[in-house]
């Protein structure tokens, strides 16, 4: 990344400096580089002068200008100047950006990725929805950000692995056999007695038929609590199936699936209870067993089992994520809905009692769906007069537009969702003008093809390219890997669905005022090569995203 080289620049110089004894500070800072605030100033900027100020007993201008005497000034460095109290700026030459076009039309479809590997072994799990119905749009946000967020740390030179937390122990789990159970025996002509705690969506009528369909009565001479913990085994897995594949309609995969059952059958859940109280995290009181997290932070200490006997969910999370820090995790991100908001101070608690490294649980709380058609809140499936589920909403917009959509706006935001702007082919739709930005490119790229201009702008001579529609397209290219990689370290996939805009909109700016193919043929070759730098860009984080890159549209 430029800023990368930037900085080394500035850091080289204040080597210089300091061997000389020209600047007399013990240690030196990490040198930073970003945009300045006014674009007046030039490209980049660096406070290093400022920071240093103090320690140097001199003012931050004479730093400045000491390191500036020293800096190198490679050919994609137009010049470097001083400014406000200190400063230092760097304009670029168009060298760089031709630079960058070269580097795109290179590392093809490894531009934007880091070169060097973090050593990081991040663990991202999300969605985690229980096993005991369809998946809500809800669901589906979760399932766009994390796998995204996965890509952009693989990307970022990370080692990633994406795990889904299947909840199959419990009381709902009980439930929701019980559920099942009873409608099988409607279906069959008993009278429905549903449980008080049972589930009542039209899902589990769905489920109870397919079990007619296959068996019939098979089961009907077995007592109500029989069914139910037959039916709970085999409808989970229904369940559980149903969420693969839907996920996967979202190109959404998982390296492993964890059940939570296996916690308490390994005996794992029973060793990490015991590891708390034998630590001192723990305690009995009102004949439950209770932690400590007001040691940590927590407003109050948390049950981790019951006067029953009975362990908590929050119990089975502990042990859960210490199952995650022993395989060897560097960095452990959960992404959670909204409600889930008062459990994370006990949770870091948790982990703090664990002996986990601090930081090394991060967790991600996002916001609500709504949807809407055509500017009118939809609350209700039109088949079932319930919810609206993901599946459904699949089906009716595409993967594509499900996933941009998801991911235009950060995860501490509430997000509405338009059905029919999702599924218009319009410059408003914000993911066909990007993917039509692509499928118009390809179509140029072909044209030139057929004519015999050299293909994608091979021996291209990109000097030729200074036209201001030329450059500022050059410039958001160039952008492609600083944007990347901010994205990843800020936890923020949004930011891709923004930078797709930008580019879409300077190309569409550049094909308009540039003529790609004309009787100039250098111009044509070098202009082609942009093009073909602008396709692969698209591409590339498009794939970031999960959304597809069309070559026709």
């Amino acid at each position: 990344m430029i800023e990368h080289k930037l900085a080394r620049l500035v850091d080289d110089a204040l080597g210089r400096a300091v061997e000389s004894g020209r600047l007399k500070i013990a240690r030196r800072p990490i040198v930073e580089i970003a945009r300045p605030h006014e674009k007046g100033h030039g490209d980049w900027a660096s406070n290093v002068a400022l920071i240093l100020a103090k320690e140097a007993g001199v003012g931050p201008r004479v730093i400045a200008d000491i390191i500036l005497d020293r800096i190198e000034r490679p050919p994609y460095v137009a010049d470097v100047t001083i400014a406000g109290p200190g400063f230092i700026n760097f304009r670029l030459s168009n060298t760089w950006l031709y630079e960058a076009l070269t580097a795109i039309r290179t590392q093809r479809d490894r531009y934007g990725w880091s070169e060097l590997p973090t050593g990081e072994r991040i663990q991202v799990e999300f969605v985690s929805a229980n096993p005991v119905g369809p998946m809500h749009v809800g669901h589906g946000r979760w399932a766009a950000v994390g796998d995204s967020l996965a890509r952009l740390l693989l990307a970022a030179g990370s080692e990633v692995q994406r795990e889904f937390y299947i909840n199959d122990w419990g009381n709902q789990m009980l439930n929701f056999g019980a559920s099942v159970a009873a409608r099988y025996r409607e279906l069959l002509g008993a009278p429905l007695e549903l449980p008080e705690d049972g589930y009542r969506g039209h899902y589990i009528i769905d489920i109870a038929q397919e079990i007619v369909d296959k068996d019939g009565d098979k089961y009907l001479d077995l007592g109500f609590e029989q069914q139910g913990k037959l039916f709970s085994a085999r409808a989970y897995k229904q369940v559980l199936e149903h969420i693969k594949k839907t996920l996967e309609a979202m190109d959404v995969t998982f390296d492993c699936w964890f059940s939570e059952r296996a916690l308490h059958d390994s005996g794992e859940l029973d060793e990490t209870l015991a590891l708390l109280e034998a630590g001192g995290y723990s305690y009995r009181a009102d004949g439950a067993l209770w932690l400590r997290t007001t040691d940590f932070g927590d407003d109050k200490d948390r049950v981790l089992v019951r006067e029953n006997g009975e362990p908590t969910y929050f119990a089975a999370d502990i042990a859960y994520h210490r199952d995650k820090i022993r395989r060897g995790y560097t960095k452990l991100i959960d992404i959670w809905g909204a409600d889930h908001h008062g459990y994370v101070a006990r949770m870091q608690a948790a982990m703090a009692a664990l002996g986990a490294e601090p930081g090394s649980l991060e967790i991600i709380i996002g916001q609500l769906v709504s949807l809407y058609s055509g500017g009118r809140p939809i609350k209700m499936s039109k088949r079932t007069g319930e919810m609206v589920t993901l599946e459904e909403l699949l089906a009716e917009v595409g993967k594509d537009a499900v996933r941009y959509f998801f991911l235009m706006r950060g995860t501490d935001t509430a997000l509405d969702f338009d059905i029919e702007l999702a599924k218009s082919e319009t410059a408003e739709n914000p993911v066909y003008y990007v993917q039509y930005a692509h499928a118009r490119i390809c179509s140029i790229l072909r044209h030139a093809a057929e004519n015999d201009l050299a293909p994608a702008g091979t021996g291209a001579d990109l000097a030729l390219l200074d036209h201001q529609a030329e450059l500022a397209l050059l410039r958001e290219l160039a952008e492609a890997p600083s944007v990347i990689m901010r994205a990843a370290a800020n936890r923020a996939p949004y930011r891709l669905t923004k930078y797709l805009q930008d580019v879409a909109g300077l190309f569409h700016q550049f094909y308009h005022q540039c003529r790609v193919v004309s009787d100039d043929e250098k111009l044509s070759v070098a202009r082609l090569a942009l093009c073909d730098g602008t396709r692969q860009v698209i591409k590339n984080v498009l794939w970031l995203i999960g959304v597809s890159a069309p070559e026709k549209m």
